[in-house]
């Protein structure tokens, strides 16, 4: 599956994220957040490797339930879950290496 460019407009629920099947990337950010543009790109890259990953992108903030019941603190704070368990956790990773390396565990 492709990665998704924009940011959801209404973010799944806690209950419905840990039901979902398979591998799952969750992308914590804000559209206006500098590093959150900036692994964009080496995100891309990672995830042009792993059609089979399902990517949400879900804006965080104040008020945000599922950015808090993931105790997400920095952006972008990327989690990768398989069958709604999580894995591993990125928060501010570096380059596109690191990113497969995570979802290569997820992807197994």
């Amino acid at each position: 599956m492709p990665m998704q460019e924009r940011y959801l407009a209404e973010e799944p629920s806690l209950a419905e994220v840990t039901a979902m099947a398979g591998p799952l990337l969750l992308e914590f950010g804000t559209p206006w957040c500098g590093y959150c543009i900036s692994v964009q790109s080496s995100l891309a890259m990672a995830l042009a490797e792993y059609d089979e990953v399902l990517h949400l992108k879900i804006e965080d903030g104040r008020g945000r339930r599922l950015g808090r019941a993931f105790r997400v603190k920095l952006w972008p704070t990327l989690v990768f879950l398989r069958d709604g368990e999580e894995l591993e956790r990125l928060v501010r990773p570096t380059g596109s290496a690191v990113i497969r390396a995570a979802l290569s565990r997820i992807a197994a």
